[in-house]
């Protein structure tokens, strides 16, 4: 399976130690099969940090997940919701997975979910809201191991 990871960098080898906040699934390398997705985000950093190259690396992903410890959301929204919110209050539960896949909170859906994590709307608020938008997906390498027994870099391309 192919999947992409949009950044700054030409990242040929990955790592989690490069992380340097909590995301949706805590601390982690994320890819996504989505190839839109990774170029507006590799856009995206490139013009937040005022550099004149925004790089699509792709990746080929092994799907032979024997021996990784893994967590999915699929379309289950409940689990999921409260599950970014945990990781974003700097709570480790997702540290007992090497391998997290799940719908990614864009700027639309992160907005959905910081009303709701801020107690302002209830969660039946926010998944109604959620489910309008467009699902994109993420896959959250959190351990090294996955990383090294998963990925193997195949190119890059500037977007």
């Amino acid at each position: 399976m192919i999947v992409y990871h949009g950044s700054t960098e030409i990242v040929r080898n990955p790592d989690i130690n490069h992380s340097y906040r909590q995301l949706d699934f805590g601390k982690g390398f994320y890819v996504t099969t989505v190839r839109k997705q990774a170029e507006r985000w590799a856009k995206r950093k490139a013009d937040v940090l005022g550099k004149d190259k925004a790089i699509l690396n792709i990746y080929q992903m092994s799907e032979s997940l024997v021996g990784m410890r893994t967590k999915g959301f699929d379309d289950d929204l409940i689990e999921w919701i409260d599950f970014v919110c945990h990781c974003r209050d700097g709570k480790r539960d997702y540290l007992q997975f090497d391998l997290i896949f799940g719908k990614v909170a864009n700027d639309k859906v992160f907005r959905v979910v910081d009303m709701y994590h801020s107690g302002i709307w209830d969660k039946e608020r926010a998944l109604r809201e959620i489910r309008v938008y467009p699902s994109y997906d993420q896959v959250a390498f959190i351990t090294q191991k996955a990383i090294d027994g998963l990925l193997v870099f195949e190119s890059y391309e500037e977007v």
